[in-house]
């Protein structure tokens, strides 16, 4: 998978206002945590995670879209006529129908002949969404395209400790574990034709590996508006989500290097999907990248879904991490399990 006319060419990103500790998790899991003889300090001592943010409850997630939209595009010299699509990829969305991305492009003001549409892939939603706007501008069909993301924990946390309390036992405490690294923000990514900016990151190429023989790892629903109007609940088996996805994004990785001719000690930077502490050195072990190559937010934004990778790198390039000419390494997985490399020239 090879590109040469697309780029990135802005991210902008908001996060919500309320912060909440793990410590304040394990607080509302005290009987729990006595029942079972469990020590406070063991999420974020399994995760490394210590704090994330929830949206207000009844938060919309086109709002939150919206809102990072406008703030991608107030740095873009991309304007709401120039959007070919507009695609909204987060896990959460408003209603099961319309596409939630109906009503972000009315907040933003697209319309026209643009294509407006909800893109679904677990944790790959928006690195998905960029591949296929970025191949649409490869094959002439559009310059310019957006994709947009809204994650919230809030509710799915609240129910999940809610059952945890209930059913008092350690076989919930672990396949609920993962749920709780769960946070929430909003992200949207411009991307265009290099010919419309002087300011983009070109999208080199890519690689895609697939292992649906564990689709059942990790599930979440079945209803998937957001805030749910019907009782749903999220389990991971985490340990084989870490297992089969690590062997999985080893596969990827090294059909990308294939790809691409990099080296990797060619890879000056690496934006993974955040998951938490165990999950990122036993990714990066693997693919051979030292941790001083790669950024992390999950220690104080959690797991934000679709909207993790993406709002890492544009906190990365705030910070100074990522710098013109980098070669970087954007490594999505998501539970399927599917797994995506994207290159992208900084």
């Amino acid at each position: 998978m090879r590109f040469a006319r697309a780029c990135i060419d802005s991210i902008g990103y908001e996060l919500p206002p309320q912060v909440v500790t793990s410590v304040e998790l394990e607080e509302r899991l005290a009987p729990l945590y006595r029942a079972l003889r469990l020590q406070v300090g063991q999420l974020e001592a399994l995760t490394g995670i210590r704090e994330r943010r929830y949206w207000p409850a009844g938060f919309s997630m086109a709002e939150g879209a919206t809102r990072a939209g406008r703030k991608a595009m107030a740095v873009s010299s991309i304007r709401p006529e120039d959007i070919g699509v507009l695609i909204y990829a987060g896990v959460c969305r408003d209603n099961l129908e319309p596409a939630t991305a109906c009503a972000v492009a009315e907040g933003l003001g697209i319309t026209g002949a643009a294509q407006v549409y909800d893109v679904s892939n677990a944790c790959l939603g928006v690195i998905n969404g960029i591949v296929q706007i970025a191949t649409a501008i490869e094959l002439g069909h559009i310059r310019a395209g957006m994709v947009v993301s809204c994650e919230s924990a809030r509710q799915i946390v609240d129910l999940t400790i809610e059952r945890m309390l209930r059913e008092a036992n350690m076989e919930s405490f672990r396949l609920s574990l993962a749920t709780l690294t769960g946070g929430s923000g909003a992200i949207a990514v411009v991307v265009c034709d290099k010919s419309m900016t002087l300011a983009g990151h070109a999208v080199t190429c890519g690689a895609i590996r697939t292992d649906p023989r564990h689709h059942r790892l990790c599930r979440w629903g079945p209803d998937t508006g957001i805030p749910a109007s019907a009782p749903m609940q999220m389990v991971t088996d985490a340990a084989g989500v870490l297992d089969h996805g690590v062997a999985l994004g080893k596969r990827t990785w090294q059909a990308f290097l294939e790809e691409t001719g990099w080296s990797v000690e060619r890879v000056d930077r690496t934006i993974c999907h955040q998951v938490g502490a165990p999950h990122r050195e036993t990714v990066l072990k693997a693919m051979g990248i030292p941790l001083e190559k790669d950024f992390q937010t999950y220690e104080y934004l959690g797991n934000i879904g679709t909207v993790s990778l993406p709002i890492t790198a544009a906190i990365a390039e705030e910070r100074g991490f990522l710098e013109k000419g980098h070669r970087v390494a954007c490594c999505g997985i998501g539970s399927g399990l599917n797994c995506l490399i994207l290159g992208v020239e900084w």
